[in-house]
Order: C-alpha cells, then structure tokens, then sequence
C-alpha cells in the first residue's frame, strides 16, 4: 500500500484539517482550490503520516506565499511546500526526496530482447500500450531459458563419440573443467549482475559497464562473433541430422565411391546450410515473436529428449534395445549395403554367398578372390547396446585416439592382422573421419556448457532479477553438469565402444547413436534434437544482431555504427545482415568440429573478461561494488579466469591467439579512434591505484640524471573567444616529448572563479580540442586568479602531484612587448622567468612560434643550431636530440656552436668539445667561433642612449597624455639628430659606415617604437628605482674597456671613427656603462650568430639572465629583442640548475 500525507496547520480542530489530495487542482491564480485563500496564511503545516492510496508527491499543494513567486510563468519550477525555503535556490538540480521517490516509483524496466519491436508493430506507430511489471520468475525467467541454451546439438551429435574416443575417465575430466569454468563464471556473473539493473546487452554491458568501453568494445564484439558462430554451428547441427538421419535420400551431391563420401557430405551441408540460413533470416526479419512463441516447443523438445535417453537406460537393464553391430575381425563394419551379418548362408542346402561377400569379393561365387583381412577373419555379430549391467564399461573406460581413416575396432576382440592394408580404404569399414586428439575434443565440447548468459540477459523480464539471476543461473548449471557427467558414465556403461565411435551411426544401420539407447524409439530423439537445433539457430539469429546494435548504439566503435541503425520499430535490419554474412562463412566451413573450436574461443574469452570483471572489483573495493549477491570471492574469480585462458590454449592454440588479436585489435581502435566514455569501470580503478603507487615510489627520490627528461609544463594564451592562440607551441611540445613523459598545458584567466567559470570552462574545452587535433597527451589546467601574475605563478608552483611534477616551463615569446599598451604583459614574462629560475626549473622560450613546423610537415636537409654559451646542465644538447627522434626533425643535422674569447685556444676547444660530444653519444658537428675584442660601436651607444632616455621618461614624467606625446616627439627628434650628425659620411671605417647605413634604414622604426612604447606605459614604473651596474658575464669586461681605449689613443695612426667614439658627447657619457657594455654584447653575438645560423631551421640559444635590479627589466627585454633579431625559428633555453644529461651508462 502507497502512502499520502495530510496537512495539519496548528491551531485548527481536527476536522478541519486539509487534505491533500489529487483532486486539489491549482486554479487559474496558482493558489489551491482548498485553504488558498487568506486566512490561512499564518498557519504552520505539518505533515501526519498517512496510509491512504496515493503516490509519493502527486497534489501536493502548491502554497500561496509572499516569499515565493507563485505565478503562471515559473509553475513549473515551484518546490512542495514552503518549509522547506531554506532549499528553494537548489530546487532545480537537487529535487526533494518525495519527488526522486515518486519518480522511481512510476519507473518501469520495460521488457528486453524484442518485445518492445513486437509492440510496435502491432500498433503501427501508434502510442505504445502500457507495460505491464515484469512476471516472470525464477525458474520460467532463468532456469529453462538457461538449460534450453546449454543443453543442445553438441550433446545429441557429439556427445556419444567423444566419450567412445576419449574414454569415461578422460571425457569426465573434459565435462568436469568445462563445467567447473561455466560456475565460476556464473558466480562472477551473479556478483556483477546483482550490482545495479542490467538493461539490454547483458554480458557486453555487465563487462564494458566493468572494465570500461575498449574492453567491453572487444569482448562485446568477440560475444557477438562467439553467438554468431553458434548460429552457424546449429545450422549445420540441423542439416546434418536432416540429411544422415531423416531424409538422407534428399542429398545433392552423392559419391560414387566411399574415399569422396566425406567431401559430398560437406557439400551437401554448404547448399542446405546456406538455404537454411537464408529461411531462418527471412524467418527473424519478418517476425520475431513467432521465434519467442516458439522457444516453448523448442524447450520440450530438449525436455523430452533428454527424459527418453534416462528412459532408455533404465530399459536397458530389463530389455536391451535391439541394435546388432556386425564386425569383421575386430573391425566395425557399415551396415548400410548388407542385411545379414554373414559371409555365407544355407539355402535349400546350398552355400550362397551374401550381399556382405560381394563388398570383399570380386564376384559372388565362392572362387571369386576376396581380400586377404575378410578371407583371413570370421564376421560376428554382436549387440550394439548391451545394457546398463553387461560390464561393457570397463572396455570404455580409456581412450582410443588415432589418426584421420583409422578403423574402429573393437578392444581386446581376436583378429588376424591384415597383409596388405591399402585396399580397406575401399571397403565398408567405420573409419576415423578426423585425426582425434585430447584437445581437438576440448573445443568440441566446450560449446555445449554455453549459454550461461541467457538469464542476464533477460533481466529486464524479471520479478526480482538480482534474486532470480544467480539462484536460476547457479541451479541450471547444477544441472546440465549433472546431465553431462551422468550421460558420460551411463553412455559408457551401456553403449559398445565400437558403436560410441561411429560419429554418425554407420554400424547401427544410419541411425543417431543416442537415439538407439532413447525410449520408446530413436525417432523422440531425432525429431527433438532437429527442433532444438532450429530453435537454437533461430535465437542464435535473433540475439546476435540485437548484441551488434547494443555496441553500435554505445558509439565506442564509429565504424559500426550504421548498424545501430534499423526498421521503424527498432530492429536491426543492417546488424541482421552483417550476421548472416558472418554466420556464412562458418556454415561454408561446413564441419560442426571444425566451427565448435572457434566459437568456443569467443565464448572462453567473454567468460574470461567475465571474471576479470569481477576480480578487479572486488580487489579495488570501488564504493559502488555491492552486489546482493555475497557467495563470490576473488580468488574464486582468478580461478575461473585463470581456467578459461587455459581451455582457450588447450582446444587451439592458434585459434586462441587469432582471437587475442582480434580483440587486441579492437581494443586499439577503440582506444585511438572510439568515443570516450566514463562509465566508472574497473580498469579507471585499477589505473587510480597504479598511479597512485607509482607517484608513491616517484616521491621517493629525485630522478637519475639517466631517467631525466623533460617534463613540460606549457603556458598557453587564448583569446577573447577562449580560443587557443599559438597552437604551434603544443605541435612543438608533441615534436618534443613524442608521447613520452608528462606534459601539461596550463592556461590563466583573469578575475574570479565565481564569475568565470563558464569561461574557464570553454576555455579548458577548446585547449583539450586543439591537443588533440596536435596530438599533445597531457594534461589540461585552467587557472581563474585575480591577475595573471599570480595565476601563472600558482601554476609553476602548484601543477602536477608528488612526483609527477613538471620541470620544464615552455613559453611564446611575447613578440608584441613593444606595441602592447600594457606594460604588465613583459613584466609578468619577466617575472616568470624568476620563478622558473626560482623553483629550479628550465625554461624555454620559443621565438616566433607560429612559423614552427606542425606535425604534419616534414623538414629536408638542413640543420638546429646550438649556441652554446654557457652550461646549463646538457639542456641545449639533449633537447635537439629529442627532437630529432621525431619524423618532422628526423632529417636535421646538428651543429654545436661555442663561443672563444681572446685568450682561449680555439683548436683545443673544438678538440675538446667534440670527444665530450662523442661520450655522450651525439652526433654533431663542432664549430668554434672567435670574437674578438673590439670598440663600442656608435650604433652601439645610440642604441643605448635612445633605451635609457626612453626608461627615465616614462619614470620621471606626470603627464597628461597629449603633454607626455609632445614631449615624446621632442625626444625623439633630439635622437634622430644625433645620431645623423655621428654618422656623417666624412666618417671612416668600414664598421662604422655598416652602422651609419643600419642607423639610417631603422631610424624611422627606432622613432615609432620609441613612441609607442612611452605612450603605453603605465604610471607605476614611477616607482622602480633606477639600475645599478652590474658584473658582466659575457665578453666584455671594464678592465678590456680601458685597455682598449688607452690603446686607441696612443696610436698615431687610429680609425679617426674609432677616436670619435670616445670623443662622447655628454649625453653618452652618462649613460649606465653596465647597460651599454649589455647592449654591446647583444649586438655582436647577435652579428655572428645571424652570420653563422640564419639558415638553420632551428636555433637554440642560452637564455641570459634577467637583472636582479627589478628597475632593469624593460632594458633586459630590449637587450634580448637586439640578440634574437634577424633569426626566424629561435628557441631560448634556461637550465635548471642540474645536469641532464650524462657521459655514463
């Protein structure tokens, strides 16, 4: 009974209470039709309990109130009730408990497999009648639907001859593991399917659901090939009963003679099997509840088959049934072209000879010559079944394998051996139609223990599936292993070796081997098995295209998807199909002991996974793992695993490792090209869990310099529109990493998260887009902080976890530094280079990132560059070489370049550098490059002066803006007229006219930039102090300065341009030598370096320093743009401060 509850405002008597009922009907003003009027408005509802019919949540009032909005427009949006105000802004994403109760209360599993399709149509497109609740119990629900599955052709046509062939004591063994692996995987299946509701796809979804889309893609698919396979084996089961046992007159093909008996028999069932496939298809595709109708009589038949061979054992021990076998020696002869067992008989006292005589003799007469073994051997004919209590037993105890045409004979009978052998091809004997082997029988009988997911797969239909699952699936299990093994020892004990050998009855005048044990005829046996091998086949046909469109319709596989596809009413017209296509190709095979193998895999494989599922999730304790069902363990599921891996191998090696790569290959596709899917699986589990292990141990220790390599992290900009924008930079990170490592791209948004969030959001969405279309496998951080200084210093700080932390930072050159109108932008490159030089990080600076090749280009000969300057560690020459094991750098050569000073011997460098090279493996060629002390340049000072005046202006000057403008043009003409009178072409020297021409082709620029950056900047740089000088750590030294220019004067014969230098102005004269010996040194390293490398696809740079006089950082930008200008493609590399790369092993 439902329950309601009654509304009950305090202070009223009890017959006024307010009920609330269904009929209670909000009227046009959104009030209620009962207490919406005003006085009850300070009246406190309480809810009293009540047991009256009704459902959780319906009629509730909806009550006027001043604090709520009860008007037309947002009815839809109103709570139940104002005592619960407090929760009213949640409302919409976390409903109340009696609404998500009543909810699930009108939820309805609706029924699995095809009766919604046979709904459909029926109403032809009309609205869908009312399900009923689900009726079905457990031993109508699971238990036949599972025994009708498992018992099936395998036990009516093979089962009598396994036994013959592999003995009592071997087949148990067989019957026992196979069964053995069937519960295990029922028990692991009963943990899963207890675990939540089971929708359509049973083991696919029980398993993709558990190990996640690339295992359930794979082993769904090997499923669907497994059932696919079945209904082709089924197929064959019928025609072969059809043709050998009840019409065998209707055979197309016929031999003429009995070596090509075998091959007429194959043929035969590739045109009756396809005609077959092609009715049963037609059959499924016109109407399936006919099949369902029909799965009652399929099941009686099995039933009554199965009841007529217990039947006919217990016969057997009053009455045997008359089945005479008649040998020759002790070889079992084809009863088919012979009436009486006799070589000879008496009639009206003469000797006539037998029809079985005229099979061994070239004529009838008894001088004809007879073959040696049928001269040599008396016939004798004995009973085929002897009864349950004849001993026979003992004989069938051990196994008889043997080769392809070898006879059967009957053990310990006496018989003269044959002298010439090569005849008996030609005669009547029963033979061996394929070699018989312990695992060949393996395969065989594995598919007659499957089937063991029809109640999963059912679950839909059920009263109580987590109930009726494991209880129907364990107890039908039970059963069919006692069937098995009871008809192992009872086929055994009654039926003769010889006749348990004929595979299809030869001995026994063409009838089915179990038939001639069933009572009351072998005709009970034949017909049911006919019927069961058609009703399997026909749900074969029926499941397996409803399987394909489950996986197809997930979207993990994109190539099946048309298959999802089908009629108006859901049925998979196109998976159809692809099945019968599929189910071809077996029935073209056309030998059930060859199909039963491979079928046998995709089934061992499934039931494989099956336990693995459950194994993983009992391992990791995942919060969700709670199956009702308790009887499960994890050693039991290893068990079972470990015994289905086995099976797989002991069957068919081959087949097992063709199907391994079946699903491996799946598996890949699904993983490289498959739609991602959370659906909470295991193996996420198992991958948390090895991570966090593995971050355990990283903590441990730093890494060897062996095992370094760079971990990136990459800080990306985006655009208004959260588009990404220098994707080159994650093209170059996936060109340097090749997959290897940890990569992760970090992006910084302004402002906070609260008011963000949706940006940051699209932001995140748009970086994981573009590493996926550069192939970048990394991870994504968005960051939201109040300014971007703080946001990429959190990054550096924060990014990554215990071990798996980054110790690279790959950056853009801010290439628009000078044209920004926000002086933060160079400041926050500045101050990230601190913090990377803080946290002892590298750092990599690509200039003029978007002309970087993308992952698709291929680079021809050319060359990377190193600029070695100083050491930093190995950064410069291990990063060429990563890049050069990717295919876009694969044909770059690389060339080291270092720097000589004066004093230096250049040819013992070279020398050195290039053993230190061969130690550490590389293969570079080595240049040494001389700089030699020279004069200061005028382009030099001018280069220096027009800096620092810009620097002071933007400090000194409080200006408004059109003040500051005019007072920038004025510095600007000061500058451009000096440096015109400096460079006067009475000027002599080749260095100086260089400059003198460089001067008068830039000045134009120099003048706008100058410009621009002073009308952008921000009045804040008021409160930087100026610049100390500092030490110098490149080439050129005070002490070189001086004695320079105490040289340049005291020769007579001096450059009168180079005397002019230090003839300064007074304005030169003041300038911040540090800053100018800086310039300096940018300015000719720039010289040689575009000189030597201007070519190069790529060159790598040692990054200098930033000053450690914050007042300098605009001047260390401007030193910087002086040393990269001129180059394309230029990578800035920073060190961390430890050595990456080592000369030891």
């Amino acid at each position: 009974m439902t329950e309601r509850f009654v509304v009950i405002p305090v202070g009223q008597s009890d017959n006024e209470n307010i009920e609330v009922d269904s009929n209670s009907v909000p009227d046009d003003d959104g009030e209620e039709g009962t207490g919406g009027d005003g006085d009850n408005q300070g009246v406190i509802p309480i809810l009293e309990y009540s047991r009256e019919p009704n459902k959780y949540g319906d009629g509730n009032p909806k009550e006027s109130s001043p604090f709520i909005n009860n008007t037309d427009n947002d009815k839809g949006t109103l709570y139940d009730g104002k005592n619960m105000a407090l929760f009213e802004e949640e409302m919409d994403s976390n409903p109340m408990v009696s609404s998500l109760l009543s909810n699930l209360a009108n939820y309805t599993n609706l029924t699995q497999g095809v009766r919604e399709h046979e709904e459909a149509d029926e109403e032809e497109g009309a609205k869908k009648k009312a399900v009923t609740s689900p009726q079905m119990g457990t031993f109508i629900g699971v238990y036949l639907p599972c025994l009708q599955n498992i018992l099936g052709v395998i036990l009516f046509l093979r089962m009598t001859w396994i036994v013959g062939t592999a003995g009592i004591l071997e087949t148990f063994i067989i019957v026992a593991m196979c069964c053995t692996c069937t519960m295990l995987t029922a028990i692991s299946m009963s943990a899963i399917a207890t675990n939540g509701v089971v929708p359509a796809g049973g083991s696919y979804y029980m398993i993709s659901r558990s190990l996640g889309p690339e295992f359930g893609g794979a082993v769904g698919l090997c499923f669907y090939l497994g059932t696919t396979f079945a209904g082709a084996m089924y197929i064959l089961g019928t025609i072969e009963i059809l043709l050998t046992y009840i019409v065998p007159n209707a055979a197309i093909f016929k031999a003429e003679d009995k070596e090509h008996e075998a091959e007429a028999l194959l043929n035969n069932m590739r045109v009756y099997g396809t005609c077959c496939l092609a009715l049963m298809s037609i059959v499924v595709f016109v109407g399936v509840k006919y099949v369902n109708k029909l799965a009652l009589v399929f099941l009686a038949c099995v039933v009554l088959s199965i009841l007529a061979i217990y039947a006919g054992v217990i016969k057997t021990i009053f009455e045997p049934p008359d089945f005479p076998i008649c040998l020759l020696g002790n070889r079992s002869l084809q009863n088919h072209n012979f009436d009486k067992c006799l070589k000879t008989e008496e009639i009206d006292n003469v000797t006539v000879t037998t029809q079985l005589w005229g099979l061994f003799c070239d004529g009838p007469s008894l001088n004809a010559s007879c073959n040696d073994y049928f001269r040599d051997n008396e016939v004798t004919q004995v009973q085929g079944i002897p009864g349950l209590l004849s001993g026979v037993i003992s004989e069938n105890m051990w196994s008889a394998y043997g080769p392809s045409g070898m006879l059967v004979e009957k053990i310990n009978f006496p018989s003269r051996p044959a002298t010439n052998t090569s005849q008996d091809v030609y005669m009547p004997y029963v033979v061996n139609d394929i070699a018989t082997f312990f695992t060949l029988l393996v395969g065989i009988y594995f598919p007659s223990v499957t089937g063991i997911m029809a109640g999963s797969n059912r679950s839909g239909d059920l009263r109580d599936a987590q109930k009726s699952i494991p209880i129907g699936t364990i107890l039908a299990i039970a059963t069919t292993t006692f069937i098995y093994l009871s008809c192992v020892v009872l086929f055994g004990a009654c039926i003769d070796g010889t006749v348990l050998r004929d595979k299809f009855g030869d001995s026994v005048k063409g009838n089915l081997v179990i038939g001639t044990l069933s009572w009351p005829s072998p005709w009970v046996i034949v017909i049911g098995s006919f019927f069961s091998c058609c009703g399997a086949g026909l749900q074969s046909l029926t499941g397996a295209p409803r399987l394909l469109q489950a996986i197809a319709r997930d979207g993990i596989v994109p190539f099946l998807e048309v298959f999802g596809h089908g009629k108006a009413n859901g049925e998979p017209t196109w998976a159809l199909l692809l099945t019968a296509a599929i189910c071809e190709t077996g029935i073209l095979i056309a030998s059930l002991d060859a199909v039963a193998p491979i079928l046998s895999m995709f089934f061992l494989m499934c039931y494989l996974f099956v336990n693995l599922a459950c194994a993983l999730q009992t391992l990791l304790r995942t919060p969700n793992w709670r199956p009702r069902f308790k009887f499960y363990h994890w050693a039991l599921s290893f068990l079972g695993m470990s015994l289905c891996l086995a099976l797989m191998f002991i069957s068919s090696w081959y087949y097992a490792l063709v199907a391994m790569m079946i699903a491996g290959c799946i598996y890949k596709y699904i993983e490289y090209r498959g739609a991602e899917k959370e659906w909470g699986d295991g193996i996420r589990g198992l991958s948390l869990n090895a991570a966090r292990y593995a971050l355990m141990r990283l903590e441990e220790a730093p890494p060897h310099t062996k095992n370094w390599r760079p971990q990136v992290m990459v800080l990306l900009n985006v655009d208004s529109e959260m588009s990404v924008k220098h994707p080159r930079l994650l093209s170059f990170t996936t060109q340097l990493k090749a997959g290897k490592g940890l990569t992760i791209v970090g992006n910084v948004l302004e402002g906070t998260y609260l008011t963000k969030e949706t940006e940051a959001k699209r932001a995140e969405t748009n970086i994981k887009s573009a590493m996926s279309a550069e192939k970048t496998k990394g991870f994504c951080h968005v960051v939201v902080s109040s300014n971007l200084r703080d946001g990429f210093s959190y990054l550096i700080q924060s990014a990554g976890l215990g071990g798996m932390k980054h110790n690279t930072v790959l950056m853009a050159w801010p290439g628009t530094w000078k044209q920004s109108n926000d002086p933060q932008s160079w400041r926050n490159f500045i101050e990230t280079i601190r913090e990377t030089t803080a946290a002892h990080q590298a750092l990599l600076v690509a200039k003029n990132v978007d002309s970087f090749p993308t992952n698709q280009d291929r680079l021809g000969e050319g060359t990377i560059d190193v600029w070695w300057i100083v050491h930093d560690g190995g950064m410069l020459m291990l990063l060429p070489f990563l890049l050069r094991q990717h295919k876009v750098w694969r044909k770059c050569k690389m060339r080291i370049f270092t720097v000589a000073q004066m004093d230096d011997n250049s040819i013992q460098m070279k020398k050195d550098l290039q053993t230190f090279l061969y130690h550490l493996r590389l293969d570079a060629e080595v240049e040494v490059v001389e700089m030699h002390d020279s004069d200061i340049s005028a382009f030099t000072y001018e280069k220096t002066l027009v800096m620092e005046q810009r620097s002071q202006m933007l400090k000194q000057m409080q200006l408004s803006r059109t003040e500051r403008e005019r007072e920038i043009q004025s510095i600007t003409d000061e500058s451009r007229s000096s440096i015109r009178r400096k460079n006067q072409p009475g000027s002599s020297g080749s260095s100086t006219r260089r400059q003198s021409a460089q001067l008068e082709d830039n000045k134009a620029d120099e003048a706008q930039l100058i410009h621009d950056r002073n009308t952008a900047s921000h009045a804040a740089m008021n409160d930087k102090a100026d610049a100390a000088p500092e030490r110098v750590h490149m080439t050129w030294t005070k002490e070189k300065f001086f004695t320079e220019r105490n040289r340049h004067r005291v020769e007579p014969n001096a450059n009168m341009g180079v005397r002019d230098l230090f003839n300064m102005k007074p304005e030169w004269e003041s300038l911040n030598q540090s800053n100018v010996r800086r310039m300096h040194t940018a300015v000719k390293l720039n010289e040689v370096v575009v000189n030597k490398s201007q070519g190069a696809h790529l060159v790598l740079l040692n990054m200098p320093g930033p000053p450690r006089n914050r007042g300098g950082d605009e001047n260390y930008m401007e030193f910087l743009e002086v040393l990269l200008e001129g180059l394309n493609r230029v990578l800035l590399v920073r060190g961390g401060g430890r050595e990456v790369i080592t000369i030891y092993s």
